[in-house]
């Protein structure tokens, strides 16, 4: 008798107990999202974007509607993983140790890193700009102002022994003036040495501080010259050194400069970083390649650059509470979509045909 019961009272558990633990794939899902274009757009008509295509795609698979909520900030939404308040989140969230440790992710969605954005190269005028600060314009003046004194005070000592400089003083302005700067540029002419005592030394400590001042001039080019492009010029992450550099605080990107030791500004979002990019108020930025592309391909575009080598390649997954049932059905589905070009299609659309999966 005991064992009838026994039999009974498992059978009714298996009737009970097997719906509940099926209700996550047969019932509606509640997944959470942020605004990161282009994985997640939210707008007022609704949500869009990469990963939000495919998560729809993906519920369509297991026969269950989805809805989105918006959480504030990304921390947030990782948040309501752990604490089991959503089904699941997707955007760009990279898969890490440390988050492995706390939720569960589906295979990776998308093979992503680190890459840095800057903003566009100069161009010709902007390079020419470079050399228009104010001690290289004191010098210029300087330098002509030496010229044109040295002409006419050469033209006072020789204007009774030089027939060149034979002549009234407002005629004698220019031809003064260009006498002396042959005489630096090209060693002067041998037919209009100077004829007086005074003329011949004033000449020599004309040439000579003359040169003195040349020296100076190009030398303050050069540096100028010289520190723009290595400004400029940023190949890794070691070249970012005294540059205002920006990330999004508690992101990978914002991991990976700490543990590097490279001082950056730390933005609560994706586009008060990248805001603060377009006006000049940081000279780098830091962060998931994708979304730095779309930026500088699409509100950025002729203003900014991407550096091509890629940092601390990552894959994009999405979280999933600790051991959620959906995990096995998400990643069948997600396998149906690679295999049939779902995938590649939505990749395209967002992507473009340039971009292909690893």
């Amino acid at each position: 008798m005991n064992l009838i019961k026994a039999a009974a009272f498992a059978l009714l558990s298996l009737l009970f107990v097997a719906p509940v633990a099926q209700s996550q794939t047969t019932g509606d899902l509640e997944f959470t999202t942020v605004h990161r274009p282009p994985f997640s757009i939210l707008e007022d008509t609704g949500q869009s974007g990469f990963s939000i295509d495919l998560m729809r795609e993906i519920a369509t698979r297991l026969d269950v509607e989805i809805t989105f909520t918006q959480a504030d900030d990304f921390t947030m939404m990782l948040e309501s993983v752990r604490s089991g308040q959503t089904d699941g989140a997707v955007a760009n969230i990279s898969i890490t140790a440390a988050r492995e440790s706390e939720m569960d992710f589906s295979l990776p969605i998308f093979a992503s890193g680190l890459q840095i954005l800057l903003p566009e190269e100069e161009s010709t005028f902007q390079q020419i700009g470079v050399l228009m600060t104010r001690e290289i314009l004191l010098l210029g003046l300087l330098a002509l102002g030496l010229l044109f004194g040295g002409g006419m005070l050469m033209w006072v000592f020789e204007r009774r022994h030089q027939p060149y400089f034979d002549r009234p003083a407002g005629d004698a302005m220019f031809p003064s003036f260009w006498w002396a700067l042959n005489l630096v540029v090209n060693g002067g002419f041998e037919e209009r040495m100077p004829m007086s005592r005074l003329g011949r030394v004033f000449a020599v400590l004309l040439v000579i501080s003359s040169l003195f001042v040349v020296s100076v001039f190009v030398a303050t080019i050069t540096a100028a010259v010289t520190v723009d492009a290595l400004q400029s010029n940023v190949q890794s992450i070691s070249d970012l050194e005294h540059r205002r550099v920006a990330a999004v605080a508690g992101s990978t990107s914002a991991d990976f400069l700490g543990s590097l030791q490279v001082g950056h500004e730390a933005f609560d979002d994706p586009q008060g970083m990248l805001k603060a990019f377009d006006e000049g108020s940081v000279d780098a930025v830091v962060f998931d390649g994708p979304i730095l592309a779309y930026y500088a391909n699409g509100a950025g575009a002729g203003k900014s650059r991407l550096i091509d080598r890629v940092y601390r390649p990552e894959d994009y997954g999405i979280a999933l509470p600790s051991d959620s049932s959906l995990r096995e059905p998400i990643n069948r589905a997600l396998l149906e979509l690679l295999e049939d070009g779902t995938y590649d299609a939505i990749l395209q659309k967002w992507f473009g045909s340039n971009f292909r999966r690893n």
